[in-house]
């Protein structure tokens, strides 16, 4: 039978032009998500420095918050879901407005500049989740294909803001449905987060990157000390998971409207900051966490950490839950770490990406955080300690709308329509 020639041209030219369309909607959005995600950096920056050089702006929190819930209340965003939203529309035909992106960017400033213990990843999510939601519907793509731009601006985001590229990619592909990675996706969002990547060390954003101290040989020791560490995080992480909900349900409970219900959260953060003392547990603990992974971190840190990034975000402050899941990480591990025999340095940052599993089910772009944090030297023992916690976290998430695809523990359709934290 002779080749098709003919067939084999049609079919040439249609993944021709289908890669050509998507090079140049990525290459857009990951320009416009990168120059936004560099602007967000240095707008958090500067709030996280600002209050730090006027310890007063903490007691501004509560007026922070009214306005924060104003903006939103106004905007006809009274039940705002946040990174949820985004993570349902891109499994269904839920619209995300564009007007999350402003809102998002000027809430995360608020919260970090009057001493609220956020993050900023879910910021990025939802800045570039709507960005690329909206390209998508300005250029009048079809459902599927917004959801795959919707990816690419969470992924360019994300690399902007944390300079780990590879990282932002597979984590915008994984965390949406557990046991299923989007594929088709992969290269607009590789194109869209490495320009976004690139926008960002042109604006001088430094990629994060830490040296350990430390770092064991492969050998059956050092597996079992990953096995331990991997299911004293999952704990961790579950623990942090069951207080975020348990918040978020007594918040509901007992203060419904919204103006008191942050207002209070405020005074708690406000309490909680003069009863510790110390400024450690306000904004993201970016300082700590480079603390842990040298080897210093006090053993507590872990759990006020939890208290403070509950008390913040679950009154309605805005950011993300990333960072502040770093922080846990790192002192969680840093403190298990020195149990087991490891070096405190190594157990801070195995605690940081075995935390970060737990909450996010998200194990490959974990390891690849690892690789972009802290090099390829340890990826066995990482990759070990990450397996691990995934599969004793169970369905605890921090995101409502992460659906279970397949089992963890067996390789079945599961077809669960929500994790633990809906289901509550």
């Amino acid at each position: 039978m002779l080749f098709d020639w003919k067939g084999a041209c049609i079919r040439a030219y249609i993944y021709i032009k289908i890669f050509l369309k998507w090079a140049f909607m990525s290459a857009v959005t990951g320009m416009i998500c990168g120059l936004t995600g560099s602007l967000f950096y240095y707008c958090v920056k500067w709030a996280i420095n600002f209050r730090e050089g006027h310890s007063f702006m903490l007691y501004l929190l509560p007026v922070a918050g009214l306005l924060i819930v104003w903006l939103y209340q106004s905007c006809g965003l009274k039940k705002d879901t946040g990174t949820n939203m985004i993570l349902s529309s891109i499994r269904s035909s839920e619209k995300v407005p564009l007007k999350m992106a402003p809102l998002i960017f000027i809430s995360t400033v608020l919260t970090h500049l009057c001493g609220g213990s956020s993050g900023r990843e879910g910021a990025a999510l939802q800045i570039g989740g709507s960005i690329g939601a909206f390209l998508g519907r300005f250029v009048h793509m079809d459902e599927k294909d917004i959801h795959v731009i919707t990816m690419c601006g969470m992924s360019a985001v994300f690399s902007a803001l944390f300079g780990t590229p590879m990282t932002a990619v597979i984590f915008s592909m994984e965390v949406v449905s557990v046991g299923i990675i989007y594929y088709v996706a992969f290269v607009p969002c590789m194109i869209s987060s490495l320009i976004a990547y690139g926008i960002s060390i042109y604006f001088k954003i430094r990629p994060t990157v830490f040296s350990l101290i430390g770092i064991p040989q492969l050998s059956v020791k050092s597996v079992v000390q990953m096995l331990v560490m991997g299911g004293l995080c999952a704990l961790c992480g579950m623990l942090f998971c069951v207080l975020m909900h348990v918040g978020h349900e007594l918040y509901q409970h007992y203060l419904r409207n919204p103006y008191i219900r942050i207002v209070v959260g405020a005074a708690l953060v406000i309490l909680l900051t003069l009863m510790v003392g110390s400024y450690d547990y306000n904004s993201a603990g970016v300082g700590v966490i480079a603390q842990a992974l040298k080897g210093h971190a006090r053993p507590e840190a872990f759990l006020l950490k939890i208290i403070f990034t509950v008390v913040t975000l679950q009154a309605g402050f805005k950011g993300g839950e990333i960072v502040p899941t770093f922080f846990i990480g790192s002192t969680f591990g840093n403190l298990v770490g020195r149990l087991v025999g490891l070096s405190p340095s190594f157990g801070a940052a195995v605690g940081l990406i075995s935390v970060f599993c737990a909450v996010v089910n998200c194990p490959i772009a974990s390891m690849m955080l690892s690789i972009e944090l802290f090099g390829a030297q340890a990826l066995p023992l990482f990759g070990t300690a990450c397996g691990v916690s995934y599969m004793l976290s169970g369905y605890y998430s921090l995101y409502s709308s992460q659906k279970i695809v397949y089992s963890k523990l067996h390789p079945t359709y599961v077809n669960a329509k929500t994790t633990f934290a809906k289901k509550k």
